[in-house]
């Protein structure tokens, strides 16, 4: 079956997991998480007033895919821009707790840290709930001083990783000069490259790996995927489009999509009924998948433990991330039902 991967090959490729190094270059984003318990209705304007609960900045963006990757054990660097802000600070402080590394982080004065506020309520008879997101973020182009120092700490960091992740949010870091460099390093030190991109899944000639999720695979090759055949063309089109040697397409309950040069593998979501929050799994799915990778598994393999990470951190609320051992306990689970 597609969706299933032996015990020993599961044990094998976790268990390199602390051995294996990545880079991880994009958009760093703090995602702040504001939480309140309804109080009462302003007398100001007809909105709800909440009573502050608490808050907290967790990784997002390329920092949510690093974060990932490091609480699966991986050693990990984050190269991207931040502000000379309090958001920075804070999320220098979240990456750093969760074992990544920050120093190729570029303080950039001209823009803000990219955050994303998310303000939600809940009561003793509900689930936390989501209101309103506020956005503050910068779309420019690095200045060409940072774009140097980008190129630079790619230079030296790229030999010593085992892949690359790239995390693309359309916010000024991956500029053509960077992708370019980027992806001729990779193909310099033969090293997988996997790009999660936003802002133009054509603009990674070397890249190894796409991960589009559907609407993004829909978008690039300009047309709806609503069935099989359509399914099949897009992802034969992603591969012409991308130059790439797999494209890997999330579907969402209707799991995850591979194609391979060769063969397409259709891996079934494990948990359909138990979503919660989609929030931040996309980058879950490209932070194991290429940990996987890097610590030997095939294309198929990494998908299916990409896809049982994914299948833990949709059942809570935000940007979360997962460990080996919830990984190999729902493995055993999953194995004892035969649903793999």
């Amino acid at each position: 079956m597609k969706g299933y991967i032996e015990k020993a090959r599961f044990e094998a490729i976790t268990s390199r997991f602390p051995r294996t190094r990545l880079l991880v270059v994009g958009d760093a984003i703090a995602d702040e998480f504001l939480v309140g318990e309804p109080s009462r209705i302003s007398r100001e304007a007809p909105v709800l007033i909440l009573k502050h609960k608490n808050s907290e900045i967790i990784p997002g963006g390329a920092g949510n895919a690093a974060a990932n990757a490091a609480s699966l054990g991986g050693r990990v660097d984050l190269l991207g821009a931040v502000g000379q802000d309090l958001s920075c600070d804070r999320l220098r402080e979240a990456l750093e707790v969760r074992g990544v590394g920050t120093k190729l982080l570029l303080p950039d004065p001209s823009r803000p840290t990219t955050t994303k506020t998310r303000i939600s309520a809940h009561s003793q008879q509900s689930v936390t709930q989501q209101i309103v997101r506020i956005d503050k973020e910068c779309h420019l182009d690095l200045s060409p001083e940072l774009e140097a120092r980008a190129i630079a700490f790619l230079e030296a960091a790229i030999p010593e990783v085992d892949a690359v992740l790239v995390s693309d949010y359309g916010n000024g870091v991956l500029t053509k000069r960077i992708v370019e460099r980027l992806g001729s390093l990779c193909l310099e030190h033969h090293k997988k490259l996997t790009v999660d991109s936003q802002a133009g899944l054509g603009r990674f000639p070397h890249a190894s790996v796409i991960t589009p999720n559907q609407p993004e695979a829909e978008a690039a090759v300009g047309y709806k995927i609503e069935d099989r055949e359509s399914l099949l063309r897009a992802g034969a089109d992603l591969l012409s489009l991308s130059g790439a040697e797999a494209a890997l397409i999330t579907r969402g309950a209707n799991g995850i999509a591979l194609f391979e040069r060769s063969e397409t593998s259709e891996v079934p979501a494990f948990n359909r009924s138990e979503v919660f929050d989609v929030t931040g799994a996309g980058d879950t799915v490209i932070a194991t998948f290429t940990l996987a990778l890097a610590a030997g598994a095939t294309f198929l393999e990494a998908t299916v433990l990409a896809n049982l990470a994914a299948s833990i951190v949709v059942r809570r609320f935000g940007t979360a991330t997962t460990t080996v051992a919830e990984m190999a306990e729902t493995y055993r689970r999953l194995s004892e039902k035969a649903a793999f």
